[in-house]
This record gives C-alpha cells, sequence and structure tokens, in this order.
C-alpha cells in the first residue's frame, strides 16, 4: 500500500497525509476516551453520585497502573519497531524475542504492582483523598481492576507490538471489540444483574479478556508477520534495559499526573467534599475525550513531521505542524464551545443529582476556559518528540503539570476554595501555552540561524546536501539507487 512506502511522506501532499496517519490514531484515541466515559455514565445513573466521587478517587491508582503497563507496552513497541522496521524487517527473531519478554514483563509488573496495591489499599485510597463515604466504592472498584490488571497489561501491552509491527488497523480493531463488548456487558452487570460498581469494574475486565483472546490469537496466527516462539520467552537483560529505557519517559509522565491527582483530589476534599471530587472526575473524562482526538493527530503529524525533518524538507515540517495546530485547535475550541454553552449536554450524561450537576458545570466551565490554545500545546510538544528532541518534549509534558499546575493548586485555594483548584487549570494550560510557544520559536530561529552559517562557510556543500536528501534519503535502501540518479547527484556536487 502506498501509505506504507516511507518514500510518500517526502513528496505526497500534506494534508492527505495527515489525513491517513490520523485518522486511525484518532479512532483508537477516542475509543480510549470512550471506553472510560461509558463506565462514568453508568456508574453515575446506576449507583449514585457518591460513587462518580469514588470512582474519581481511583484515578490516581489507574495513572500508576497506565505508567507501569506503558513503561512494557510502549517500550517494547518501540524496540519491535527497531528491530522489525528500522532495520529492514528483517531482524525476525530479535522482534519475537521482545515480543516474548513483553508478555512476560505484562504478567510480572501485574501481579507485583496489583498484589502490593491490594495489601495496602485502604490507607492508599485514604491518601489519595477518599472519606468514609467514597472509600467502600473506590475500594470495590479497585479490588476487580487491580486482580483483572494481568489480563489488562496482557492486553493493552502486546496490542502496541501488534500496532508497531504492521498491523495497526488490527489494533485498532482491538479497541472497537474492547469498546463494543463493555458498551454491551456495562448495563447487564450495574443494572440487571445488580453488581453496583464491582458490575462495572467487572465488565470492564471482561471487555479487556475479549480483547487480549483476540491480540493473542493474532500472534498465535502462522500469518503473523511477528509470532510467539517458545525460546522468546526467556528473559534477556538487554531486551528488558532496552524496552524499560524506552518506556521510561511516558512511565515517568504517568506517575507525575498521578501526584498532581492526589493533590487535587485532596484540596477538592479540604474545600469543597466527595462531590467536588466526583465533579472533577466528569470534568476530567470530558476534557480527556478532547485531548484524546487532538493525541490522535499529533500520533498521525509524527511520522510524516520525523521524515520530513530527518530528509531536511523544512517547509514540509513546517507545513506538518501548521496544519496540525490547526486541526489540534479547531477541536479543542468546538470542546470549549460546547463546555461554555451547553455544559448540560456533557454533565447530564454523567449524573442526575442536583448539587453534582451543579459543581460539575462550574468546574466544567471554568476547567475549559484555556482549551482554544491547549490544543496547539499539546500538538507542539508532540512535535518536538517527533523531531528527536525528547528532553524538550518532556520538559514541556511536565512544565503544566509540575511547574504551573502545582504551584497554583498550593496557591489559589486557600483564597478562593473549590473556585481555586478549578481555576488553577485554565492558568497552568495557558502558561504552558506560551512556554511551548516561546521553545518553539527558539528553535527555529537557531534551526535558521545554524543554516545560514553554514551556507556562509560552506557554500559548496549546499547542492550535495540538496541533492542527497531528496535522491539517496527517502530511498527504501541503496539498491534502487540507479545510474541516472548517480548522474544527477554528482553534477550537483
Amino acid at each position: 500500500m502506498e501509505e506504507n512506502n516511507p518514500h510518500v511522506l517526502g513528496n505526497a501532499p500534506i494534508g492527505k497525509l495527515l489525513l491517513q496517519y490520523s485518522i486511525p490514531a484518532i479512532i483508537g484515541m477516542t475509543l480510549t476516551s470512550l471506553y472510560n466515559i461509558i463506565d462514568s455514565i453508568f456508574i453515575g445513573h446506576g449507583v449514585g453520585a457518591l460513587a462518580i466521587s469514588g470512582l474519581a478517587i481511583t484515578f490516581p491508582l489507574m495513572n500508576l497502573l497506565i505508567a507501569f503497563c506503558t513503561l512494557v507496552g510502549v517500550g517494547g513497541a518501540q524496540g519491535a519497531t527497531i528491530s522489525s522496521i528500522r532495520l529492514g524487517q528483517k531482524d525476525i527473531k530479535g522482534a519475537e524475542d521482545i515480543l516474548g519478554n513483553v508478555t512476560i514483563l505484562c504478567i510480572v509488573n501485574a501481579i507485583f504492582y496489583g498484589g502490593i496495591t491490594l495489601i495496602f489499599l485502604d490507607d492508599i485510597l485514604y491518601f489519595f483523598g477518599a472519606s468514609e463515604s467514597t472509600l467502600p466504592y473506590a475500594r470495590d472498584f479497585m479490588q476487580v481492576i487491580l486482580l483483572g490488571s494481568p489480563i489488562s497489561y496482557v492486553m493493552v501491552g502486546l496490542n502496541n507490538i501488534m500496532r508497531a509491527t504492521g498491523y495497526p488497523k488490527k489494533a485498532m480493531l482491538s479497541s472497537i471489540l474492547t469498546v463494543g463488548c463493555n458498551v454491551i456487558l456495562a448495563p447487564i452487570c450495574i443494572f440487571v444483574l445488580e453488581w453496583g460498581i464491582r458490575g462495572a469494574a467487572l465488565s470492564t475486565i471482561m471487555s479487556q479478556f475479549v480483547g487480549m483472546i483476540w491480540v493473542l490469537y493474532h500472534f498465535y496466527d502462522k500469518k503473523s508477520y511477528i509470532r510467539f516462539k517458545r525460546p522468546s520467552f526467556k528473559l534477556k537483560k538487554h531486551i528488558i534495559m532496552n524496552i524499560f529505557g524506552v518506556g521510561m519517559s511516558p512511565f515517568i509522565m504517568n506517575v507525575c499526573a498521578c501526584c498532581i491527582v492526589i493533590f487535587i483530589n485532596n484540596r477538592l476534599l479540604t474545600y469543597g467534599g466527595d462531590l467536588s471530587i466526583g465533579a472533577f472526575g466528569i470534568l476530567n473524562r470530558i476534557q480527556m475525550l478532547f485531548v484524546m482526538i487532538v493525541m490522535g493527530i499529533t500520533m498521525g503529524m509524527q511520522p510524516i513531521s520525523g521524515y520530513n525533518y530527518g530528509a531536511r524538507h523544512y517547509d514540509r515540517v513546517k507545513q506538518t505542524l501548521r496544519l496540525s495546530i490547526i486541526a489540534g485547535c479547531t477541536i479543542t475550541t468546538v470542546g470549549f464551545l460546547i463546555s461554555e454553552l451547553f455544559p448540560s449536554i456533557f454533565v447530564g450524561m454523567f449524573t442526575t443529582n442536583h448539587e453534582l450537576t451543579e459543581q460539575a458545570t462550574l468546574a466544567l466551565r471554568i476547567g475549559v476556559m484555556a482549551f482554544p490554545i491547549i490544543g496547539a500545546q499539546i500538538v507542539i510538544t508532540q512535535f518536538f518528540q517527533s523531531i528527536g528532541k525528547v528532553s524538550i518534549s518532556i520538559l514541556l509534558s511536565l512544565s503544566r503539570q509540575l511547574v504551573f499546575l502545582l504551584p497554583g493548586l498550593a496557591l489559589l485555594p486557600p483564597h478562593f476554595g473549590v473556585e481555586g483548584v478549578w481555576f488553577s487549570m485554565p492558568l497552568s494550560d495557558t502558561l504552558a501555552f506560551i512556554m511551548a510557544a516561546l521553545m518553539l520559536v527558539y528553535h527555529f530561529r537557531k534551526l535558521k540561524a545554524r543554516q545560514q552559517l553554514t551556507t556562509e562557510n560552506k557554500p559548496h556543500t549546499k547542492g550535495t546536501i540538496k541533492t542527497f536528501s531528496v535522491y539517496v534519503y527517502p530511498l527504501k535502501n541503496f539498491s534502487n539507487f540507479s545510474e541516472k540518479h548517480l548522474d544527477i547527484f554528482l553534477k550537483n556536487c
């Protein structure tokens, strides 16, 4: 297929490429967000307002669960990409070794994290902001989720491997399958069987079990490019270190997110009470729906901008970035307008409780005040990752949470009460956007200055660099480098 040929990244229309690469990612990320929203909706209507608050208490634990999962899953996916794609898809054994090691590590990580958390669950939940009223709901939900974490880890981890080894549509179908099952099972478990919040958690695990079977079947299928092999399940130190090394960045960011949510929950409990935590849970679900769509756009942007940056097609890089920012800001602006003008549309999906509705409406209207610009901040952050500036990307990701949000949460609530918690969010979003914009301007000015210096000092290399990038870099291998290409190359040197 044309879109699977790296050559098109350097010459096909940017808009067309962005659509081709973004739409599957947007669908996948949106489904992930809907997965969580569905649980919250059924819990809110089937169990009650306090159950929404209890669910919000579990967010830090869920972030930690995701952190340990991405530590292995993302690291393994990148490792599989390097061994199977970057090396010309010739190192099949290397990719299969990674697959086997990821599977074992997923199970070990899940048992380790789940076991320790279950032992100290009540103490952890109290620390995360639970009260006597919300603790039973949070405990019932997390007990089921933690017991089923090996299923979740294997499903998510291997699904990342599936996507990285050339099956993006099949990986997307995994998400569709699990969400579809959850939509069917959640109301049955909550309303028909009357299992309450445990039923919501159980429907989640059962849905992921179906997804896990789908993924496992893929890697046992003889038609699959990368398959399970018995020798591949032997743990290898260098593979483990590579997996953890690549996965450490998203792991750290998820841990930081966990710490921030803990602080938010405790601030809300102090200045607002249990239902304020429930309002934050609703706000978080709504915001993440739009953020996930923007993240899908950035996932489509990354291979395009990365390829053209490496090929020194800087005009195409800028065009890709510009279109991605426009798309991202459009999505978040739509979210802003709907949230400000029709908040009841969103809030009403989660609860009919009058007090919770009022608090969630206030939280939503304040929390999304900076939404029109946050799309640009997300795109810029991911852009730096796509061009190999990982440290800048991490800095921008953490700046919103640690540098700006944390001081806001410390300073504003004592003066403005629970509204201070809500206002700290758009304030940190605005400051994070300004920082990202300044970093972007600085980077391109530095790049321009470097280009000018190179041109002044080594004018004879201009044709060489241009010709090399245009005629050599996009080729899949040098066997396609014909005499015609060689003649053109030599003439321009």
